[in-house]
């Protein structure tokens, strides 16, 4: 039966890219036949890279069956995974996020977790000298993965291998990093064509912070006003995307990747509270200006207090 390579529910640039270098990696190189799967419609910066070098874009599934080969990437959170996750046959997990627990193997798996900044970066390490074998398109996913999760090496989250990667890969393609990331990050900025709730789960996790449930949204962008701009409708929708979610609130973080800073919306008491108590803020309107915030991971997710 073939493999199902997939990340997370509302995909990214690396839960999009590192179920296509896996799926190849287990074709071309271990003789496993598998194929990539998105849980749900990529981003706009995702597509961009999709159709910069020329790559399919993968199948979109809501579940798998009983049984069902799968590795999963980019996560280890069953609330990012089909519902039937614990019913299908895991084989492996391969991820650069904490470890949340409640997934279940069929037997004994390969597991490798890092503290690096991309998934991508993992597979290179893994892939080792079998990289030479890599196609360029392959390659260039590796790359855009890579310089999304680290916002070109802005967030926090990147490590000197991180770096030392990409930068080895955009030599061998011929990139040029800075005109490259802008040219991605431009793809990532243009959300015109997307809904306000659209917007609120484009890029969102769920979390449980002193049994309060939040869905926690960032939007990576070099154009901050075009989101901020639509506040107002963002948080008119923020209720309704928190109801249907089964969550208390949306918390939203619109992150300035050029001036290294997020803009936090404030609804109500709850979120001003979260904003204060988080970070520090001192919360006087609608939106509060996080100096420095740009990382979910290891920024927000962790000072989260209620």
């Amino acid at each position: 039966m073939t493999t199902l390579v997939f990340g997370h529910k509302s995909p990214d640039t690396d839960s999009t890219g590192s179920p296509i270098i896996w799926a190849w990696y287990l074709n071309e190189i271990m003789g496993v036949e598998a194929k990539p799967a998105l849980l749900g419609e990529p981003n706009t910066e995702a597509l961009f890279m999709l159709d910069h070098w020329k790559l399919d874009k993968p199948e979109i599934i809501s579940d798998v069956a009983d049984d069902q080969p799968v590795v999963i990437v980019d996560t280890n959170n069953p609330a990012e995974l089909p519902a039937n996750i614990n019913n299908a046959d895991i084989r492996a997990i391969i991820d650069h996020h904490k470890l949340v627990g409640g997934l279940e193997t069929k037997g004994p798996i390969h597991i490798v977790m890092e503290p690096l900044a991309c998934t991508a970066t993992i597979m290179w390490k893994i892939i080792g000298k079998d990289m030479a074998q890599m196609p360029s398109e392959i390659k260039g996913a590796m790359l855009t993965c890579i310089l999304s999760d680290t916002l070109e090496f802005r967030s926090p989250t990147t490590t000197q291998e991180d770096k030392a990667i990409a930068w080895s890969l955009a030599e061998s393609l011929s990139i040029d990093i800075p005109t490259y990331a802008a040219q991605m990050f431009a793809a990532k900025s243009d959300v015109s064509s997307f809904s306000e709730a659209e917007l609120l789960r484009m890029d969102s996790k769920e979390y449980e912070v002193g049994g309060k449930q939040f869905r926690v949204s960032v939007l990576e962008t070099t154009s901050p006003a075009s989101v901020l701009d639509r506040k107002d409708a963002l948080m008119a929708a923020m209720p309704g995307v928190a109801e249907a979610d089964g969550a208390d609130q949306v918390l939203l973080f619109v992150v300035d990747i050029l001036n290294e800073e997020a803009t936090m919306l404030i609804p109500n008491e709850l979120s001003k509270s979260v904003a204060e108590k988080s970070f520090g803020a001192t919360v006087s309107g609608d939106t509060v200006v996080l100096p420095g915030i740009m990382s979910r991971k290891k920024q927000i997710i962790p000072n989260l207090k209620v």
